[in-house]
């Protein structure tokens, strides 16, 4: 069955992430009164997050993972490891690539560090929305090779959601339909001819800092508590 839905083959930009993020929700409305939860991945995909959530009124959390890289191949994933510490392994890659036991262990405890850090940053912030049984959106500025998003995908898995959906603006065809076989559908926005890296799809596309990161988490947060009652 075909997972990937591709809705032009434009390679117009967009004015911002935040525009993308505006887009995306409107091919998604189907899933607005179901509950879904929407996952940015740090930084750039967080600011998209926020726009596709408002859209499709559903809850924002962020997916703090991080891939396993293969040894002197860092852009090729061969697992993921979740913020709670749960390895994935693509177990036919290691395989094929004689991945050493201590490489994995070492690799893992390198990401592991990243997840720290991200997480004291994100966590006191805004806890940890749980996804099993949920609708499950994940979402980016864009992929190019999709090592980190593949990642991602693979990490929320673990939570068994009830479906995984990627929503992306923007990447080449055939990282796409590689990354649509790890996900229940896939839709993105613009599937250019050529694409040589994200941002020049994008008119802007400043870094996405930590603070910004944080500022959105604390919007949600101050939208979950409710005001003291006078």
């Amino acid at each position: 069955m075909e997972t990937l839905r591709i809705v032009s083959r434009s390679s117009e930009p967009f004015k911002d992430r935040v525009e993308a993020g505006q887009l995306l929700a409107r091919e998604l409305q189907d899933l607005r009164g179901n509950k879904a939860v929407v996952l940015g991945i740090p930084r750039g995909g967080i600011v998209v997050a926020r726009e596709l959530a408002r859209g499709i009124d559903a809850e924002l959390d962020v997916i703090i993972s991080r891939k396993l890289r293969a040894p002197a191949q860092p852009e090729l994933a061969i697992g993921s490891v979740s913020e709670d510490g749960k390895v994935f392994l693509n177990e036919s890659v290691v395989q094929d690539l004689s991945v050493a036991d201590t490489h994995l262990e070492q690799e893992k405890a390198r990401q592991m560090v990243e997840i720290a850090r991200l997480k004291g940053l994100i966590r006191g912030v805004l806890p940890k929305v749980p996804l099993k049984g949920r609708i499950v959106v994940v979402t980016d500025d864009g992929v190019a090779t999709g090592a980190t998003t593949q990642a991602a995908f693979w990490a929320v898995r673990q939570e068994e959601p009830a479906k995984l959906i990627a929503a992306l603006p923007v990447g080449p065809e055939e990282t796409l339909r590689r990354l649509a076989k790890d996900v229940d559908e896939m839709i993105c926005l613009r599937v250019p001819r050529y694409l040589f890296a994200v941002g020049q799809f994008y008119i802007r596309f400043g870094q996405v800092e930590d603070e910004e990161v944080l500022e959105i988490l604390k919007e949600v947060r101050n939208k979950k508590t409710p005001a003291p009652q006078v």
